[in-house]
């Protein structure tokens, strides 16, 4: 077996990584010590011991005991809003702008044109309904501007229709640039974009 190879194709997998990066990533390794290979086996294996992923909005958080995030565990936030986010980055971005303060739920992909990608409609739906009985009233729509995003939220808004006489669906407002992905956008565009959101 080639073990150059086999890793170089590994991390290949990885979003944005090509063939090229990652074999530049093996040689990377192969030149780094011995002690630091090691940290960086250790720091892998420790993601499956000290990382959990929230029930409640399918994020990735560090814990080992509890199993909501802090965000969920959090009684101060207005269970009023639930913004719902491709991925753990695009929460984070969120967070980083500092002006929401409602709920969360991580969709976990996005849906692409041509039929393929996932999202998790099944827990979306559980949870809507569980949270429309405990004071829900806005479903925010925080995704990237781009067609798959745009397709996504067509999506969304079909499978949300039975809730549309009780809450109110909304997406972020100007500030975002037609083909943006969330996760890259700085805090002023995402305040803005959140300012400014519409009902949809």
């Amino acid at each position: 077996m080639d073990h150059i190879e086999e890793l170089a194709r590994a991390l290949a997998r990885f979003p944005g990584i090509g063939p090229r990066q990652g074999k530049r990533f093996v040689y990377y390794l192969l030149s780094s010590s011995a002690l630091e290979r090691s940290r960086l086996a250790e720091l892998i294996l420790a993601l499956e011991k000290s990382v959990l992923q929230c029930p409640e909005c399918r994020r990735f958080h560090n814990g080992t005991t509890d199993a909501l995030c802090n965000y969920c565990a959090d009684a101060r936030r207005d269970d009023a809003l639930l913004m719902l986010v491709e991925k753990d980055q695009d929460l984070a971005a969120i967070e980083r702008a500092g002006t929401y303060n409602g709920r969360y739920f991580v969709l976990g992909g996005v849906l692409t044109l041509t039929g393929k990608g996932a999202i998790r409609e099944k827990e979306l739906i559980k949870m809507t309904e569980r949270r429309a009985k405990a004071g829900l009233t806005e479903i925010v729509l925080a995704l990237s501007a781009t067609s798959e995003g745009e397709h996504t939220a067509d999506h969304i808004r079909s499978l949300l229709a039975p809730y549309r006489d009780h809450l109110k669906i909304s997406i972020l407002g100007r500030g975002l640039a037609t083909g943006s992905e969330l996760e890259y956008s700085d805090a002023e565009t995402l305040r803005a974009a959140l300012t400014n959101r519409k009902e949809t």
